[in-house]
């Protein structure tokens, strides 16, 4: 799996947000978001100017909370950074046994 993260403050630069995140808010300004169901429907109902569309669901899925990965685990994940700011960007392999 490759990884690519955007340094701290440079969320700007993200096309997908400019696009996508401010279509979602214009298209749901002044809807009451009274239920889940309705935030999601209201963001799959968001087109964009290009005909950019949306799909959403909602993860009902519960997840353990307080779960710390081990600085041994981490050490044996198999990351390999990437030439260019490897800290940012890089990949992750399976593990051979």
């Amino acid at each position: 799996m490759q990884v690519s993260h955007f340094p701290p403050g440079t969320s700007k630069w993200n096309k997908i947000e400019h696009r996508l995140l401010s279509a979602i808010s214009l298209h749901w300004r002044g809807q009451p978001l009274i239920s889940h169901e309705v935030i999601i429907h209201l963001i799959e109902a968001t087109k964009t100017r290009t005909v950019l569309t949306v799909r959403a669901a909602l993860d009902r899925g519960r997840y353990p909370k307080g779960i710390n990965v081990t600085n041994d685990q981490m050490a044996a994940l198999a990351i390999h950074p990437e030439a260019y700011h490897g800290e940012w960007n890089y990949t992750l392999k399976p593990r051979t046994i």
